[in-house]
């Protein structure tokens, strides 16, 4: 998959590629929120071709980007692109075109970095910045797009667990924990975390996926099937 970058930075992460990778299989509308440049939504599509991708970008230049790299990988005809904020009112959010209710699966990948030091330039500020509060507006839009089953899939911080198992656990059951660990024996940074819509099943807390082995930068054989596009990231069988 070829995916362009815009100047200055926003990298096509190893996060969106697991969140994309992390979509089970048989989606069949898939809602990207906070999309940037699309990647994990095309992760997505690239591992289910049938799927029809919504991506969903509060920055018009970004948006564009996306468009180009779905055009530019042949999945243009699969893909429709939103200008939106996801935390606005929902009025607001329908008249951009997000609907209620439609989705069988929504992912996000919000912004990291808390209430630190905004970024210089605004479009990077609203990319990387992100309290507790804001991560209770998306999983609200993110539940309320979604129909009576749907699911939803975020990456983020280990930080932000606590903020996100609040969010998910009000409104959604069958939350799905995913720690993911740079190595062995090394404290997650990141977690995967999913919840089913009108599900009453309790918590489920995975074992870590774990990305190198104890020495080297080499991803290990099952997560570098991922990375590469080989294999989508099976939850169940992830650590």
């Amino acid at each position: 998959m070829s995916i362009c970058q815009p100047k200055g930075g926003f990298r096509a992460g190893l996060d969106s590629v697991l969140l994309g990778a992390s979509v089970p299989p048989g989606t069949g509308k898939l809602l990207d929120m906070g999309a940037g440049a699309g990647v994990a939504g095309l992760v997505a599509l690239a591992h289910g071709p049938d799927m029809r991708v919504h991506l969903a970008e509060i920055d018009a230049d970004m948006a564009a980007l996306a468009r180009t790299n779905a055009d530019g990988n042949g999945f243009g005809g699969h893909v429709d692109t939103l200008v939106v904020d996801v935390t606005a009112p929902g009025a607001a959010r329908t008249a951009a075109g997000l609907e209620t209710d439609i989705y069988d699966v929504i992912i996000a990948n919000p912004p990291y970095f808390g209430n630190g030091t905004l970024a210089p330039d605004g479009a990077r500020a609203r990319a990387r910045h992100m309290n507790g509060a804001a991560i209770e507006a998306w999983v609200k839009t993110a539940v309320s797009s979604g129909h009576a089953h749907a699911e939803v899939i975020f990456i983020h911080t280990v930080s932000a667990l606590p903020h996100l198992l609040a969010a998910f656990t009000a409104r959604m059951g069958a939350v799905t924990v995913l720690p993911i660990a740079a190595r062995p024996e090394t404290p997650a940074s990141r977690v995967l975390i999913s919840g089913r819509k009108g599900s009453r099943a309790p918590l489920t807390l995975l074992p870590p996926l774990v990305l190198h082995g104890a020495t080297g930068n080499a991803f290990l054989p099952h997560v570098d099937a991922v990375f590469r596009g080989n294999t989508a990231l099976d939850w169940r069988n992830a650590g």
